[in-house]
C-alpha cells in the first residue's frame, strides 16, 4: 500500500524519556527517576472543585479561549509577578503548556524560520519546531556557567533567518534559573535583532533558596514581543488535567485562539474550574516546592558523595543534571546499564541535545525513601565500574 504519511510525520521518533519508561515496563522493583511528573496526586481541594463543576452541569464546550473567570484569575496571578494582560484578548487557556507551545509555533513559523533553543534542553522543542517547518538552532550552555544560556551565545547564532528565541527558566533538564542581569542582556539582543521570545515558565513556582523567577516579558520593550507559556501541571501536580495558558499580545493570541478552535475547540471544562480553585491557593504550590527543596538536597548530597559524578545544585525545577564523564562510560550506556543492573531509571543527557552528552537527567519528584534507594543503586553501579 502507498505510504500516505507526510515527511514531517515520517521523521517523528519516540523520545528517549518514553523509551526508557517503556524499557522499564515489566521489570520489578524499578525506581523511576525519568519522567518529569510530580509523584503526589492533585490536592483534594482542587479535585473537589473540578468534580463539583461537573456535577453542577459544567460539561459543555467553553469559549475557545477558555472560561473568562479563569482567564481573569490567570491575569490576577500574572499581575502579582509584574505582568499585565487583558484577560479578554491577551490570555487563552491551552491543553497544558505543550498546547500553548504548539499553537504559538504554528501561528508564527514560516518554512525555514530559525528558532534558537538552548542545548541541552527539553527534547520536545526540537521536534515541534521541525514538524512545523522551522529550523532549530542549538545554543550551547556549559556546566561551568551553571547551564545558564547567555546573551553572547544567543547573538553568536543569530542570522537573517532567525525569528524566535525559546527560553525555559527554570530549566528542564538542568535546573538553571536566569538572573535579572542576564535576562536584561538577552532582552537587549532580542530587541536589537527584532526577535520574538517563547518563554516557557511552567516551573516558575519551583525555585529554591534566594532564587527568584523573573519573566523576560516584564523587562522594557519585551511584553509585546514575548509569548508567556505556563501550566498547572508542575505547580499543582495537575499533569493529567492538561490545563495551561498562553499570554501575549493580542495579534498572536487571537490567531492561537482561532487555531485552537480548529484543533481541540477548547480545554476540558472541568479542568478549567479546578484551575480556578488552584489559583486561589498558592500556598499549595509553595508547600510542594518546599518538599522538592528537601528532595533536591538529598539527591545532590548523595550524588556528590559518589566518586566520578559531578552535580550542581539546581536553582529551580525538579531535576538534577549530573555529569558522569568520570565514570568511564557514555551517558546512554550509563542509563541502560543502570536500569538493567540496578533497576533505576535516569535519562541520558544526549536525549536533550548534543551538549548533554556525558550527563544524565535525574528527576527528584519522588519519595525520599525511593530517592535514597536510587542513590544507593547508582553508587553500587558506579562502584562496579571501578
Amino acid at each position: 500500500m502507498k505510504n500516505y504519511l507526510n515527511k514531517q510525520s515520517m521523521a517523528l521518533q519516540q523520545g528517549a524519556i518514553r523509551a526508557m519508561f517503556d524499557k522499564a515496563a515489566g521489570m520489578s522493583d524499578v525506581i523511576n527517576l525519568g519522567i518529569g511528573e510530580p509523584d503526589m496526586t492533585t490536592p483534594t481541594v482542587i479535585i473537589e472543585a473540578g468534580m463539583k463543576a461537573l456535577m453542577d452541569g459544567h460539561t459543555h464546550y467553553t469559549p475557545n479561549a477558555g472560561i473568562l473567570e479563569l482567564r481573569e484569575s490567570v491575569a490576577g496571578d500574572l499581575n502579582k509577578r509584574g505582568l499585565k494582560y487583558d484577560p479578554r484578548t491577551e490570555i487563552m487557556m491551552t491543553t497544558g503548556g505543550m498546547g500553548g507551545l504548539v499553537l504559538s509555533l504554528m501561528v508564527m513559523l514560516e518554512p525555514g524560520d530559525e528558532v534558537l533553543i538552548q542545548d541541552p534542553q527539553w527534547l520536545n522543542y526540537f521536534a515541534q519546531v521541525k514538524f512545523f517547518g522551522g529550523i532549530p538552532v542549538p545554543v550551547p550552555v556549559k556546566e561551568e556557567n551553571g547551564f545558564a544560556i547567555t546573551a553572547e551565545a544567543i547573538e553568536a547564532r543569530i542570522t537573517d533567518r532567525t525569528k524566535v528565541l525559546m527560553l525555559n527558566s527554570p530549566n528542564n533538564p538542568t535546573g538553571a534559573v536566569l538572573d535579572l542581569d542576564e535576562l536584561k542582556r538577552i532582552a537587549e539582543v532580542v530587541r536589537r535583532h527584532d526577535l520574538i521570545v517563547l518563554s516557557d515558565e511552567v516551573y516558575s513556582t519551583i525555585v529554591y533558596d534566594d532564587t527568584r523567577h523573573i519573566s523576560i516579558a516584564t523587562l522594557e520593550g519585551m511584553r509585546d514581543r514575548t509569548v508567556v507559556i505556563n501550566s498547572f501541571s508542575k505547580s499543582y501536580a495537575m499533569t493529567g488535567w492538561r490545563i495551561g495558558y498562553a499570554a501575549g499580545n493580542q495579534q498572536i493570541i487571537d490567531k492561537m485562539i482561532r487555531l485552537q478552535e480548529n484543533v481541540v475547540a477548547c480545554v476540558n471544562s472541568g479542568a478549567q474550574y479546578a484551575a480556578i480553585e488552584a489559583l486561589k491557593r498558592p500556598e499549595l504550590a509553595s508547600e510542594m516546592t518546599e518538599l522538592y527543596r528537601k528532595r533536591r538536597n538529598l539527591v545532590v548530597d548523595g550524588l556528590q558523595s559518589i566518586n566520578g559524578i559531578s552535580c550542581l545544585k539546581p536553582k529551580g525545577s525538579f531535576y538534577v543534571f549530573a555529569g558522569i564523564s568520570g565514570i568511564g562510560v557514555d551517558d546512554v550506556t550509563f542509563a541502560n546499564e543502570l536500569l538493567e543492573q540496578q533497576h533505576a531509571v535516569v535519562i541520558p543527557g544526549s536525549a536533550f541535545g548534543e551538549h548533554g552528552k556525558s550527563f544524565v537527567r535525574i528527576c527528584y519528584a519522588n519519595s525520599e525513601e525511593n530517592l535514597s534507594r536510587a542513590i544507593e543503586r547508582i553508587s553500587r553501579y558506579v562502584a562496579g565500574k571501578r
